[in-house]
């Protein structure tokens, strides 16, 4: 690790201030958003704005990366984002937030498809495993700590955005001042999702929902607490155990993924996330039932979009699985778009709990799934499956590319002592 961080530190800190400005301007929309008297239908909008522009960037940023270069598209998509970020302050309509959201998307997307390529050049081999950690703790830590942030001034105000204004400008200063020569970008070209699906069903189809779970709980949750009255401490504090759940469980479902039949595993951790969630609606009434649930389905939905992957590898041939995370991450962002507007109508019409029944249909429909998956196909051996690499929901395919290089070398790592 004292490697990773001697060589990428530049990058690491600028990708951690990064992370503390888009973390905040998620959770202190919301709480504006109320402010100026936006109901959750109309934040719903505004939220799922970010995940159409992120996956227009995911797929656009490689064709502009070719074209002029990686600090070239960096510094102007990090200088869109940083303008965007002061905009929100200036215009309070839903209509400006919603365009100005779509760009965050797409710059923030472009940001980590270059972040992430550099990420990749500078690994190696030996490497790479530690690289994707520190890469992972500095993104949750920047989103953890951001719910703290949102505390040192009021909402109501200027202050708070322009603090992200300037984190994200900030940000610029070690990475673009960076050694570091610009790598020579590649990225796999997407697996068909016919194939894909014939490969995976399960993997396909569990992407695609996963991209509603994540959306609804990483783009609603500060609305939905909202809407039940919640202060902004309380809100910050909620939406803060959520991301910290993502992390906490990731090492212990990906020890339990390397021992078991995965799509199991994926079957009792979404049904128990589901069960749990229906268990605990009656008492969500308090705070501490409320920030309880927060990190059971943060740990439960974080670390499923890495045992997906893994699953679908499992079924892959080596030289296959760059591709196919292109696709995974595509059909995540697709299922990604429209449920959050969906869980913003229904928040209007039924109440604030809209937001966990959705949660508990998605949840529900993935681990029902994955049972019936189980009837149709034998299990892989355990000892023939490929290892499980942690992989945050937000990164982009160059992020997920890395986590299957890793895969790949672990594969031929025990090819080689088997000989």
């Amino acid at each position: 690790m004292g490697y990773v961080l001697k060589n990428s530190w530049a990058l690491l800190l600028g990708m951690f201030l990064l992370m503390l400005g888009n973390g905040t301007q998620g959770t202190l929309l919301s709480v504006r958003g109320a402010m100026e008297g936006f109901g959750p239908t109309t934040m719903s909008y505004i939220m799922t704005a970010y995940y159409v522009g992120f996956l227009a960037g995911s797929l656009l940023a490689p064709r502009l990366i070719r074209r002029v270069g990686h600090v070239r598209v960096f510094a102007a998509l990090a200088s869109l984002v940083s303008a965007a970020f002061i905009a929100y302050a200036m215009a309070p309509d839903p209509y400006i937030w919603a365009g100005l959201r779509l760009i965050v998307g797409f710059g923030f997307s472009g940001v980590y498809v270059v972040a992430e390529s550099w990420l990749n050049d500078a690994s190696t081999n030996e490497t790479r495993g530690q690289t994707l950690s520190a890469y992972m703790i500095i993104q949750m830590l920047g989103l953890v700590l951001a719910q703290v942030l949102i505390l040192m001034a009021d909402p109501s105000g200027f202050i708070l955005f322009a603090v992200i204004s300037v984190l994200v400008s900030v940000s610029f200063a070690p990475i673009l001042l960076s050694v570091s020569p610009a790598p020579a970008f590649h990225a796999a070209p997407p697996m068909t999702l016919k194939r894909l699906f014939r490969t995976s069903p399960l993997g396909t189809v569990g992407a695609f929902i996963l991209g509603g779970v994540l959306s609804v709980l990483f783009g609603m949750t500060a609305v939905f607490a909202t809407e039940s009255g919640l202060k902004t401490a309380e809100i910050s504090l909620l939406v803060g155990v959520s991301y910290l759940g993502a992390v906490v469980m990731q090492y212990p479902i990906g020890w339990a993924s390397d021992r078991m039949d995965r799509r199991l595993l994926i079957v009792i951790v979404t049904g128990l996330s589901a069960t749990l969630i229906a268990l605990a609606l009656p008492f969500a009434g308090s705070l501490y039932t409320l920030l309880a649930l927060g990190f059971f389905i943060g740990s439960t939905a974080g670390p499923l979009y890495s045992l997906l992957i893994a699953h679908t590898n499992d079924y892959l041939e080596p030289e296959d699985m760059a591709n196919a995370s292109g696709a995974l991450v595509f059909l995540n962002g697709v299922g990604a778009m429209g449920t959050p507007v969906l869980v913003g109508l229904s928040m209007s019409r039924f109440g604030p709990f809209s937001y966990y029944y959705a949660l508990i249909l998605l949840m529900g429909s993935i681990s029902l799934y994955g049972a019936y998956r189980m009837t149709r196909r034998e299990a892989i051996p355990v000892e023939d499956t490929m290892s499980y690499t942690p992989v945050m929901p937000q990164s982009t395919p160059i992020a997920a590319e890395l986590a299957q290089e890793i895969a790949i070398d672990a594969a031929e790592e025990e090819a080689d002592e088997e000989k």
